[in-house]
């Protein structure tokens, strides 16, 4: 019995249509990046499981993929994992490649990770990151210029976004001030669900965490803090002014709202203090963006990172970086339609023929127009009229050069407009031109 094809759970294959698509997400952010000076980078699929351990916190060591050695020294060999994401890769490289590097390094990847989640809408198994970071500098121009990244990434794929920033500082300036200062993590990490399991939950967890009921309760009225930027920042600087991390990081936030503001920058921007990122290696401020128009949670996210290429012997080295989800961006375009029509062929011209002589014209009239930038293909056989169009129906081609003995003897093709339906008789001349 034949085996019955499949692929695992979490994953998926990209058709034609899909990897034009996925092709157009990609360019799109590439040329953003481009335009900021960043340049491109990869690193293997596989890292040491060492270097991936102990990164991405609890939760996130029980999601890595772990590769069984193999091979002839396989007992011998370093446990290795897929990579989780790109960043800590990414500190890995910097350490090791540091002495060919200029600092501060603006570097951008897109490439696949692997996370052993379980699988949902907008939550795959193995994904796509496009990650841009700027490493070697504390200078809070790498926030501005991350945030101007995402305006213009969205601006160009037209979707309605909004991005959520808060600063780690401040998250330790509560845990301080709340009494809880040892418990910075376990806060971080419950809070960040917050928009998942509501606040009763959160609470909830907390508690299971350790945090006192006293602490939970002091917690509640920083969680709900409303009101402009402007008037969060103020409330702030009363809350923890015993606390000189979070006064830092109240700091921070206020000269990124000023680089925003005096920038220019028009995209929508909230102050979120219940944002937290659950990643451990964040120290400074966080990002998060949602699209308004489509419920799919977050669409790209990242921070500020003071000592991520510490843990591989180069301490001291801050960074700060965003990573745009592209699985989740092309569910977005799809649920709403945004992805160019004109994605759907890359072909701009089908020559159809009627016999061997005329297959022959044709392919020198293809080459002809290859030469001048034109996607051409030539039906591999003079087969019925009908099944040569529909070949060109369904791959949406929009012309159709057809090819018999008479436009021949007139150094012609009759061209076909397959949306109009009109025909002309043209010369390669006028193809070139038309094309």
């Amino acid at each position: 019995m034949a085996q019955k094809p499949s692929i695992p759970k979490g994953t998926r294959d990209f058709g034609q249509v899909e990897m034009a698509r996925r092709n157009y997400i990609f360019d799109t952010i590439k040329g953003v990046f481009a335009l900021y000076g960043f340049q491109q980078i990869e690193t293997p699929a596989m890292e040491n499981l060492s270097t991936l351990m102990g990164k991405y916190g609890e939760e996130g060591d029980k999601l890595l993929f772990r590769i069984q050695n193999s091979g002839e020294k396989a007992a011998l060999a370093p446990e290795k994992g897929l990579r989780y994401d790109l960043t800590v890769p990414f500190a890995r490289y910097v350490v090791q490649h540091r002495e060919e590097l200029s600092f501060p390094f603006k570097r951008f990847q897109i490439q696949p990770v692997w996370r052993a989640d379980r699988p949902q809408k907008g939550r795959y198994r193995e994904f796509y990151q496009c990650d841009v970071d700027v490493i070697g500098s504390d200078s809070l121009l790498g926030e501005l210029e991350l945030i101007q990244i995402v305006e213009e990434v969205y601006r160009r794929l037209g979707i309605n976004v909004c991005l959520h920033i808060n600063n780690r500082k401040i998250l330790a300036g509560i845990a301080e001030v709340i009494g809880e200062p040892d418990k910075i993590i376990d806060i971080t990490v419950a809070i960040d669900k917050l928009d998942k399991i509501g606040v009763d939950a959160v609470n909830a967890e907390l508690a299971e965490r350790g945090l006192s009921n006293e602490a939970v309760q002091a917690l509640q009225p920083i969680l709900n803090l409303s009101g402009t930027t402007a008037e969060k920042l103020t409330a702030l600087r009363t809350i923890l002014a015993n606390s000189e991390i979070g006064l830092k990081g109240v700091e921070e936030m206020g000269e990124v709202f000023r680089l925003i503001e005096s920038t220019g920058v028009q995209l929508n921007i909230e102050l979120d203090l219940c944002l937290a990122r659950g990643l451990n290696y964040y120290t400074g401020a966080i990002f998060e963006v949602k699209a308004l128009d489509a419920q799919i949670g977050s669409i790209t996210g990242g921070g500020r990172y003071d000592n991520l290429t510490g843990i591989f012997g180069l301490p001291g080295v801050s960074g700060v970086g965003i990573s745009f989800g592209a699985d989740r961006i092309y569910d977005v375009l799809a649920e709403l339609d945004l992805f160019p029509k004109e994605l759907q062929s890359t072909t701009q011209i089908l020559f159809a023929t009627f016999g061997a002589r005329e297959l022959n014209y044709a392919l020198l009239w293809a080459k002809a127009l290859r030469a001048k930038g034109v996607a051409v293909e030539v039906y591999p056989e003079p087969t019925k009229m009908k099944k040569q169009m529909g070949y060109a129906d369904a791959k949406q081609i929009p012309y159709v050069a057809i090819v018999g003995g008479d436009e021949m003897a007139q150094n012609k093709v009759m061209l076909k407009n397959m949306t109009t339906g009109e025909q002309n008789l043209v010369t390669l001349e006028d193809l070139c031109r038309i094309l």
